[in-house]
């Protein structure tokens, strides 16, 4: 999905006009992939623009620069701010997607990236659903990739990293050539690990099971964590359990979850329908808590909300 560009992007403490938020060719992330990042939606409410679960966001992306021995010289409040102050200087009253990205810059080449620069950035700008208004409304067609998820002792899978999405972008481009919607990986034992941006759910008799990290190498996602609270707020029982493939094809729902997705359902896996391919009631309810959550209509939830 293009880009809409908007005035400025947070870059090391100073507001940056778009076009000139650059870096140079010899950028240490850019040659070795050494990065972390995280995606975040802000969302209109009746009290003004709203980003939603900021913190959890920022302190993941900390985590993840510490896995990867990353210094960055701001911390969790810093970075909170920043994220207020890039909503708020580029008038993103209507929601937005922001992207803040802790990366090694310019300076040092080689495989040590001990002495190089941590360089921070957050850009922000408007963002509409990032697997169609179709497919949050009517499902997705997915397809098991060829390509295996990250062996947690090989990469480390709790960490957002830049260049650990080759591995997400080559199940992606797979899926697409293959005219599947999104592509669903499975960890190096073979059992279900996740998308190749999102988590995912199964439902069987009302309960709900997704695969854990300390099963499958997964990213333990925050918006996973939303959809876990929802569910067992609406009655529903919620598992941690390993799935293997003929899981998904026997489920009675199944959707998927991400910041960027948002809450989608899964019309079929492998050209094998998920239940009736249609989107299922339980499913529906969460889906429609969640939206209702982030746009701060159920007040339980309004502790996830940081107003700009």
């Amino acid at each position: 999905m293009p880009i809409t560009t908007t005035k400025y992007i947070w870059m090391d403490g100073k507001m940056v006009e778009w076009e000139n938020a650059t870096t140079h060719i010899l950028t240490h992330s850019l040659h070795y992939g050494m990065g972390v990042f995280e995606g975040i939606r802000a969302y209109p409410t009746a009290d003004g623009v709203a980003i939603f679960r900021l913190r959890d966001h920022i302190v993941r992306l900390l985590n993840s620069a510490k896995i990867f021995m990353m210094d960055v010289p701001f911390d969790v409040d810093e970075l909170v701010e920043a994220c207020r102050d890039i909503v708020r200087v580029n008038e993103l009253d209507d929601g937005c997607y922001l992207r803040p990205i802790i990366y090694l810059g310019y300076g040092e080449m080689g495989l040590n990236p001990l002495p190089c620069s941590v360089n921070v950035a957050v850009a922000a700008w408007p963002w509409g659903t990032y697997l169609g208004d179709d497919g949050v409304n009517n499902g997705v067609r997915m397809k098991i990739s060829s390509w295996r998820r990250h062996d947690p002792n090989a990469m480390p899978t709790a960490a957002k990293g830049t260049g650990m999405y080759i591995n997400s972008s080559l199940a992606k481009v797979e899926a697409i050539k293959a005219g599947y919607d999104e592509a669903i990986m499975l960890a190096p034992d073979g059992k279900v690990a996740e998308c190749t941006g999102e988590n995912l759910f199964i439902i069987e008799d009302g309960k709900l099971t997704t695969p854990h990290v300390a099963h499958a190498g997964t990213l333990e996602g925050i918006t996973q964590n939303t959809v876990e609270a929802i569910a067992r707020d609406l009655g529903l029982e919620v598992t941690y359990e390993p799935l293997i493939r003929t899981d998904l094809y026997l489920a009675d729902e199944a959707f998927l979850t991400g910041t960027a997705a948002e809450v989608v359902p899964i019309q079929s896996v492998d050209d094998r329908l998920v239940g009736d391919g249609k989107p299922g009631p339980h499913t529906k309810r969460i889906q429609e808590a969640y939206f209702s959550a982030v746009r701060g209509e159920l007040p339980q939830y309004r502790a996830w909300l940081d107003y700009v």
